[in-house]
C-alpha cells in the first residue's frame, strides 16, 4: 500500500504547486492589520483611500463637475445688468434689496434709538437703569424702522419685477413707477393724503438710487 500513499503525496504536491497563493491583507488592504500602530499607518498606507475602489456615483476622479449649477447665468432682459450687483433675475434682486433695505433700516432706526434713549436718561439714576433705557430705546426703533423698511423693499421688488416681465426691459421708468406704487399701497389703510406722501417719498427714493446706480455703475 505504500505506493499508493506515496502516489497520493506527489499528487498533492502537484496541487499545491499549481494551486496560486492567496493574496495577503496587505495586498487588498493596502496595510497590515497586524502591523498597525496608529491611525497614521492606515492614512499613510499607499492606495488604502484609492478612489477607484469608491462607489463609481461618487467620481472622485473626474473632480466636482456634478455640483455645477444651471441657474449661474444672468438675465438677459435689457437694462437688468446697470446694477451694483450681477443679478440673475427677479429672486436675486428680491432676496439682495430687501435683505440691505432691512439692515439699512435697522442700523438707522437703531441709532435714532440710541439717541433718543440718551436724551431721556432719568437723572441722577444708576448705570444699571441708564442701559435699561437706551436698550429699551433703541429695540423699539430699531426693529420698526427695519421691518418697514423691508416691507417696503418687498413690494417694491415684486412690483418692479412685475413690470419687467411686462415691458420685457429694466429702466429708471419702471424703478419709480415701482416705488409710486410701493408707497401708495404701504399706507393705504391710512387715507387718500397718507397715501399720497408715501409714494412721493417712495417714487423719489427709487429715482434717487436710480441716480446712484448709474454712478457708481
Amino acid at each position: 500500500m505504500s505506493w499508493l500513499w506515496g502516489s497520493a503525496n506527489s499528487e498533492e504536491k502537484k496541487i499545491e504547486e499549481v494551486a496560486p497563493p492567496a493574496p495577503s491583507l496587505k495586498d487588498t488592504l493596502g496595510f497590515d492589520p497586524n502591523e498597525l500602530a496608529d491611525l497614521s499607518t492606515i492614512l499613510s498606507a499607499k492606495g488604502a483611500f484609492d478612489s477607484e475602489r469608491l462607489h463609481p456615483l461618487a467620481g472622485l476622479d473626474k473632480g466636482v463637475e456634478y455640483l455645477d449649477l444651471e441657474d449661474e447665468a444672468l438675465t438677459s432682459m435689457e437694462g437688468a445688468q446697470t446694477g451694483l450687483i450681477p443679478s440673475r433675475g427677479w429672486s436675486d434682486d428680491l432676496c439682495y434689496g430687501t435683505g440691505a433695505v432691512y439692515l439699512i433700516g435697522l442700523g438707522l432706526g437703531g441709532a435714532y434709538g440710541f439717541g433718543e434713549g440718551i436724551k431721556n436718561i432719568p437723572a441722577n439714576a444708576p448705570g444699571k437703569l441708564r442701559l435699561n433705557t437706551i436698550l429699551n430705546h433703541v429695540t423699539k426703533r430699531g426693529p420698526f424702522l427695519g421691518n418697514s423698511a423691508g416691507v417696503l423693499a418687498v413690494t417694491y421688488n415684486v412690483i418692479n419685477s412685475i413690470i419687467d416681465a411686462v415691458r420685457g426691459k429694466h429702466d429708471d421708468y419702471n424703478s419709480i413707477a415701482s416705488g409710486a406704487i410701493a408707497g401708495a399701497i404701504f399706507k393705504s389703510s391710512k387715507g387718500f393724503k397718507p397715501m399720497g406722501i408715501s409714494s412721493i417719498l417712495m417714487a423719489s427714493a427709487a429715482g434717487v438710487w436710480c441716480g446712484i446706480k448709474r454712478v457708481i455703475a
